[in-house]
């Protein structure tokens, strides 16, 4: 298949934004807020990873995603692990990741109910450039303030453990069935691995790389799907034009040409090593 431009899909939300960021058009004057920005694959194929934008005003739910094991014993295709790439955050922005300290599962559960959960979690202050992963079963919630890409497993399956008294569904049998239990710690990654390219995940569900500017070849193993991701720049892969806020699926080799001013995010399945 020949690099294909993605659509994007705008999702209202009431904790997103009305200005978004460079490469968006903001949502009318009087409409509903946008919190998200899907890149969709045309028709009924669901492919490993799902590209998005988040645009947050409030904190996020308190929520935890499922493994791939537990999500196949509910009859689910996967579980999900996620990153976040953050591109803009407001001075006092925080993440939170996993508890402070090791909590056990009646006293989580127990938090969530109370509202103590809050102050069980590790709030982390992050700030533009800074990048996060998150593997499933970390109990997480994104704060306000925040413009961030995000790449996760192609999964919308979310335990959600305290919505700051929104009138939402909880989901805490789930939640604290899959949650981890121990702090979150930060996953090593290789780092610059050759001049204008390095890996910033590399997990098992997953790897995203960053690039500069400039001409590559791009060759992906037989029937493995790549992610384009441009932050910053223009450029064309075989052909297919693109500019930041764009993204761009790609198989087999490719050339990729973008701007000298580009920086630009490559994601692609984690048994996949380019």
């Amino acid at each position: 298949m020949p690099a294909q431009l993605l659509a994007t899909h705008r999702v209202e939300k009431p904790w997103g934004r009305h200005r978004l960021w460079p490469g968006f058009d903001d949502p009318a004057e009087g409409s509903e807020p946008i919190g998200e920005i899907w890149f969709q694959t045309p028709g009924d194929a669901a492919p490993d990873l799902l590209i998005k934008y988040l645009f947050t005003s409030e904190k996020l739910s308190v929520q935890v995603h499922p493994d791939d094991r537990a999500a196949h014993l509910r009859g689910l295709p996967r579980g999900k692990d996620e990153c976040w790439v953050i591109l803009a955050a407001e001075p006092d922005s925080t993440i939170a990741l996993g508890p402070r300290e090791r909590v056990e599962s009646d006293a989580l559960r127990n938090a969530a109910i109370d509202g103590s959960i809050e102050e069980m979690l590790d709030w982390k202050p992050v700030r533009a450039g800074d990048v996060l992963y998150a593997p499933s079963g970390t109990v997480h919630a994104i704060g306000a303030g925040l413009t961030l890409i995000e790449v996760q497993q192609n999964s919308e399956t979310t335990y959600r453990l305290y919505d700051y008294g929104r009138p939402r569904e909880l989901h805490l049998d789930d939640g604290i069935a899959v949650a981890d239990l121990d702090p979150w710690v930060p996953a090593p990654a290789p780092g610059a691995v050759e001049p204008g390219r390095s890996i910033l995940v590399e997990g098992p569900k997953f790897i995203l790389e960053r690039w500069e500017g400039g001409d590559r070849v791009v060759r992906l193993p037989h029937g493995v799907t790549g992610w384009l991701i441009p932050v910053r720049g223009v450029g064309d892969v075989d052909g297919v034009a693109w500019q930041a806020g764009e993204c761009v699926t790609l198989t087999g080799s490719a050339v990729v040409s973008a701007s000298e001013d580009s920086d630009l995010l490559f994601a692609y399945p984690g048994d996949a090593r380019i």
